[in-house]
């Protein structure tokens, strides 16, 4: 069955967007990370966390061990989530914010808690969009923070309605083009943009093994960090800071080797980030001109 978005037609339009969205409506529990990180107080995030670790978690009694690395990785993620918010500028309780992705809504959650504002998040996942709809009544807050079933790349929201969106680590499922021209058609004048993403190394990132074994597990298309920069020019998005944090996550990849959540994974970022191939931006631009 076709389900149509009413302002724009077919959600998903592509045989590409049509698997990314089955596996996330068919296997809701098979990112075990996130699932369990985010029992730890509700947030459910779909991204990774920066900051100095508390290490002291990996002593004392072994039988509560694993659990206290679970606690410091869930608040490395949300710090992450909050470094992001932070870059958000001047935000309003009379203000919209869009969530490009939005997954099981973590951040969302985050954004209006801080801010006291509507927050629409938006994922091409029924079942993400059910799982964080359900959030946001238990929560109390379903009147503000509300999540569709509609393509980021279309969203049939209108024209300058939004103060500020952001991505986080989901801009390698895009086109970047497409992407910043529905934002930037989104965004009302002046508003904001801010993006967390790893992108490749413009010079080594494409011989990189580590970054191609990223780009094949996770079913994406990484980037090259300066078409960030070329499709955000393209489209009105003026860069007003770009922060990398790759030093800032290294620890916390670190720290998810030794948990019992580890997949395997971490070992190949650690290698694309400690040899340059690959980098972890922030990136916030304003809507300017026409």
């Amino acid at each position: 069955m076709t389900i149509l978005n009413p302002a724009t037609g077919p959600v998903l339009r592509t045989s590409y967007q049509k698997s990314v969205a089955a596996y996330w409506n068919d296997n809701p529990n098979d990112d075990r990370v996130n699932t369990k990180l985010g029992e730890v107080d509700g947030l459910y995030h779909h991204h990774y966390g920066i900051g100095d670790p508390d290490l002291s978690v990996l002593t004392g009694p072994e039988d509560t061990r694993q659990d206290r690395i679970v606690k410091e990785l869930h608040r490395l993620e949300n710090a992450q989530a909050d470094f992001l918010l932070d870059h958000l500028g001047d935000v309003r309780a009379g203000d919209r914010l869009m969530d490009g992705g939005s997954g099981r809504g973590g951040t969302s959650f985050m954004a209006n808690q801080r801010f006291g504002c509507q927050v629409d998040g938006v994922t091409i996942s029924e079942y993400q969009v059910g799982f964080a709809n359900g959030q946001a009544s238990h929560r109390g807050v379903a009147d503000k923070v509300r999540f569709h079933f509609r393509n980021m790349l279309e969203t049939g929201f209108e024209p300058a309605s939004m103060r500020g969106i952001w991505t986080n680590e989901t801009t390698m499922y895009v086109d970047l083009f497409d992407l910043f021209r529905e934002f930037a058609r989104l965004l009302e004048p002046g508003g904001r943009y801010v993006c967390i993403t790893g992108c490749s190394n413009d010079v080594t990132g494409g011989r990189s093994s580590s970054v191609s074994w990223i780009d094949a597990h996770y079913g994406c298309m990484i980037h090259p960090r300066s078409e960030y920069f070329r499709a955000l020019a393209d489209n009105h998005l003026v860069p007003v800071e770009v922060t990398d944090l790759t030093a800032a996550t290294i620890p916390y990849w670190e720290l998810r080797t030794k948990s019992e959540l580890a997949t395997g994974v971490e070992k190949r970022f650690l290698t694309a980030y400690q040899e340059g191939s690959f980098q972890y931006l922030l990136i916030a631009a304003d809507r300017v001109g026409g």
